[in-house]
């Protein structure tokens, strides 16, 4: 499931990264690839555990934890400290698949990446190129939002990030390990939570259909949550 959630930072919180962005030092991307996504990877991060990602990594959690749609979508159990990217002109990084454990740096704890996330940070009319492209079942999906939104979808896909011609593209990036490891039944429960909430707003207060509904979501949540 590919979902698109909007606003997850506020304009001014996208700007404030982007501040705090153009004053850090940056290293070579390749620093957190594996083996494979290395050969294909040419952009720049935030130094992984240094004081500008540790600051805004605490802001993007915040604001996650604050989000009902990631929530809802994701069912997250762990989330991956984020990470940050810039992509200038002439950078790209090739067809690749995420690898499926990431252990935090200086830690012992591992996260099984089950959802992938790209928060865009700049907008985008700052940069031209750089879509996020995703394969899945109906073919490529091409994603450029703007800044504050994210889009999280299977760690399991191959997906891309296309050559930035412009500009300087900017975001973060992260995985979750999510309750329900499998993406279809994270699909159908998302579906059926939507469903109640809009059965809440037609139904009178009180009415048996959304209780008995919930009742279902739960019990299959029980059946196959991991937590």
């Amino acid at each position: 499931m590919l979902l698109h959630i909007p606003e997850i930072l506020t304009a001014e919180q996208a700007a404030q990264a982007r501040a705090v962005m153009a004053r850090a030092d940056w290293v070579d991307g390749r620093a957190t690839a594996g083996h494979q996504s290395a050969q294909v990877k040419d952009n720049l991060q935030l130094p992984e555990g240094g004081t500008e990602a540790r600051r805004l990594g605490d802001m993007v959690l915040g604001a996650l934890e604050r989000n009902a749609l990631f929530i809802a979508g994701v069912l997250p159990l762990k989330v991956f400290p984020p990470l940050f990217n810039r992509y200038d002109a002439g950078m790209t990084f090739g067809a690749h698949v995420d690898n499926a454990i990431r252990q935090v740096t200086g830690t012992a704890h591992r996260v099984r990446t089950d959802v992938s996330c790209t928060l865009f940070l700049a907008e985008p009319h700052d940069y031209e190129g750089g879509e996020l492209v995703v394969e899945d079942t109906y073919g490529e999906q091409r994603v450029k939002l703007p800044a504050g939104h994210a889009v999280v979808y299977p760690a399991t896909s191959v997906h891309r990030v296309e050559p930035v011609t412009r500009g300087s593209r900017l975001a973060a990036f992260f995985w979750i390990q999510s309750m329900v490891r499998d993406d279809g039944q994270r699909a159908l429960l998302f579906e059926l939570d939507m469903a109640i909430n809009r059965l809440r707003g037609d139904l009178p207060v009180g009415h048996a259909s959304p209780v008995r509904l919930t009742g279902v979501y739960h019990n299959l949540l029980r059946r196959w949550a991991d937590a």
